[in-house]
């Protein structure tokens, strides 16, 4: 497909799809001409401006159109006019017998003959096909959409202070983008069905990047590609820039609205879990990128407008679905829940954010114990729950946002027939990948939440890695977050769709570009069949953790093989002593639930101690009361306590000494830099 046309240096640039991919290349139009002379246009041959029009019948005139010739003729002295005619006609007149004896012979080289301009154009008109005349309609809406483009850049320019301390960048970007031809996404583009989606959203500059003069970095050229405009320098400390490019399933710019972000990614879901299946969309990226506004809805200054946010879209088409034939025939009810893992925890936010274990019951299911769901009727059900859950949610002060989400939100939409499962849907809006990087901090809860949330997304993309490959082990047990979405990574009909936001602002210019890299990397993993039938010929998971289990040199459980398993398959990212330290931190954290679950028994054997000694006491208040038993019953007492507390005593012991070993393997992290696209 010719895409554009330069006349400039006489090329065109061709797109075409091969093996599922989108390619281009220029090409000179002689090499298209030569290759297609059915488009090639026709030369026409010049005439002298006094030149008229022959006539039908070149006989008969008196007159001869003056042609092109490439060798003079000679010029007949004495003969007839009709014979001069002849010899330059397109037709020859049959001449009298009185000049017949005396007329020379004809000369030996006949002129080109006269030529119809207007049946030339003609001939031209029928011969042009159908791709010049696209190709031709293309280039004048293109020059037309440039000459628009450029009026409004010289505009802007106009309005720009010389003295900003980053003019040269953005002229520098200002001068790139000129150069660029914009097609960017719109509502009348296909939806395309994907079983991995992997799309981009960037956000308008903020206030706060506006008051600072931070530049846009950010350009969306077309519908599936985003470049990076990353200021560079070299040793002379000269600034130039480094255009890096990134292609996904969808594009969106900072003009795109929440409707047309949910109408390409979750919207094609909805259906998924009407069929029995399982649908995931979660939005990714730093703190103040856009996630919340993407799933939770518009902000006006602190007040959130739950109705415009992909949650609630989501439930206004699940209830539509309902009232259609084949589905309102099914008798589904709709539940919802609303919970955030914070630190390895899950919380459930229906519930005054009630404390949640996560277990895996006989059948390898996994189970959040005590998990509210509430059946909901219309969308104004699902609004409510969602402004009483994001009342709840953590939230702390980061240097990219005050209230910065330190949780994973999911909220689920659920349909349930006759009381079993149907269909699922779990949106989820992610804690900021930046704060993945605060393992090595001297604040404990600040490294834990840092491990927590590099472990989770880690665990994350392996997740979706495995099922879009179709591996036979999911690494779901590797964080807290893939526990519980579990059943949304298995399966034959399970999709998933990932909105990647990012900050336009040169600020955040190093967060974007790793969030990128993240959702480049998932989309990667998704798109290559052949290495997945390799890798399970080769044997998969067990010769991965065999691997494994000579390198870390750690004993074998569910939890540390997914862990050591999600470690090894990021080994560009995860250093031995990061590793030490994730292992860790889990086993701190499942230390500290022990610890607070025996003392929670503790306490209440203590209650029932209190009640025992309390009886033994009022049986002293007696006169002739039995001394003996009295001692020995006390002693009983006594002796049981002890031993509670002693067991208490040693967990606590050893849990201070889990706690150590963190704040040691902390120190050690050497961090490794995402490998480099």
């Amino acid at each position: 497909m010719v895409t554009s046309l330069h006349e400039d240096n006489e090329s065109v640039t061709v797109e075409w799809i091969e093996n599922g991919d989108t390619k281009g290349k220029e090409i000179d139009l002689e090499s298209v001409f030569a290759l297609n002379p059915d488009v090639a246009p026709d030369e026409e041959i010049p005439q002298s401006p006094e030149a008229p029009v022959p006539p039908s019948n070149v006989a008969k005139t008196s007159k001869v159109p003056k042609t092109r010739r490439t060798t003079a003729i000679p010029k007949a002295e004495n003969t007839p006019r009709e014979n001069r005619a002849a010899s330059v006609g397109t037709t020859r007149a049959r001449p009298s017998q009185h000049s017949q004896a005396a007329e020379p012979p004809p000369p030996t080289i006949v002129p080109q003959p006269a030529v119809n301009q207007s049946l030339i154009q003609q001939q031209n008109a029928r011969r042009k096909s159908n791709c010049v005349k696209e190709v031709e309609k293309l280039q004048e809406k293109r020059e037309k959409r440039r000459l628009q483009q450029q009026e409004l850049r010289e505009k802007r320019a106009q309005e720009v202070d010389v003295n900003l301390p980053n003019y040269e960048i953005m002229c520098m970007i200002r001068d790139f983008r000129a150069s660029l031809d914009y097609r960017p996404l719109t509502t009348n583009d296909l939806i395309e069905e994907h079983r991995i989606c992997v799309c981009v959203r960037a956000r308008p500059l903020n206030k706060k990047e506006l008051s600072t003069k931070d530049l846009d970095v950010i350009t969306i050229p077309s519908k599936d590609v985003v470049m990076v405009h990353e200021p560079k320098q070299k040793v002379d400390l000269t600034r130039y820039l480094e255009n890096q490019t990134f292609r996904f399933d969808y594009a969106f710019d900072e003009n795109s609205t929440n409707e047309m972000v949910y109408r390409f990614t979750a919207q094609p879901l909805v259906e998924t879990i009407f069929e029995r299946g399982m649908a995931t969309c979660f939005a990714y990226g730093q703190t103040g990128s856009g996630k919340t506004h993407t799933m939770g809805g518009d902000f006006s200054g602190k007040n959130q407008d739950c109705s415009k946010g992909i949650y609630a879209l989501s439930a206004r088409d699940v209830f539509l679905m309902l009232k259609k034939p084949n589905y309102k025939k099914l008798d589904l009810q709709v539940f919802a829940t609303f919970f955030e893992i914070y630190s390895g925890k899950v919380f459930d936010l229906l519930n005054r954010k009630a404390k949640l274990r996560v277990l895996e019951d006989g059948k390898q299911q996994v189970q959040v114990v005590g998990l509210q769901e509430r059946e909901v009727k219309c969308t104004e059900d699902v609004l409510k729950l969602i402004e009483v859950g994001n009342s709840c949610r953590t939230s702390g002060q980061t240097s990219a946002n005050a209230h910065s989400s330190r949780s994973h939100a999911v909220f689920q939409i659920i349909l349930r027939r006759r009381g079993k499962m149907h269909g699922k849907f779990s949106l989820i809006d992610l804690a900021g990948n930046e704060r993945g990087a605060d393992t090595s901090s001297a604040d404990r809860q600040t490294r834990l939440e840092g491990a927590e949330i590099n472990k989770s997304l880690l665990a994350l993309k392996e997740c979706i890695r495995a099922l879009g490959r179709n591996k036979p082990h999911t690494p779901f047990r590797a964080s807290k977050l893939t526990q519980v979405l579990r059943d949304s990574f298995i399966g034959e009909n399970s999709r998933t769709c990932m909105i990647a936001t990012i900050s336009p602002g040169m600020a955040s210019c190093e967060n974007t570009l790793n969030t990128l890299r993240y959702a480049n990397r998932v989309k990667e993993l998704t798109v290559d069949p052949a290495a997945a039938m390799m890798e399970s010929h080769q044997g998969g998971h067990i010769t991965q953790l065999e691997v494994l289990e000579a390198q870390w040199g750690v004993g074998s459980s569910p939890q540390r093989d997914d862990l050591k398993l999600l470690c090894e398959q990021n080994e560009e990212e995860v250093s031995p002593q990061l590793f030490t330290f994730h292992e860790a931190v889990s086993q701190l954290v499942e230390m500290e639930e022990q610890v607070l679950e025996d003392h929670r028994a503790v306490f209440q054997e203590s209650i029932r101690c209190l009640e025992d000694e309390k009886v033994l006491l009022e049986m002293t208040e007696e006169v002739d009361y039995d001394v003996e038993s009295y001692a020995t019953q006390l002693e009983q007492i006594l002796d049981q306590k002890i031993d509670i507390l002693t067991e208490l005593r040693d967990k606590v012991k050893s849990f201070r000494c889990a706690l150590q070993e963190e704040e040691q393997a902390s120190k050690q992290i050497t961090p490794k830099r995402p490998r480099a696209l």
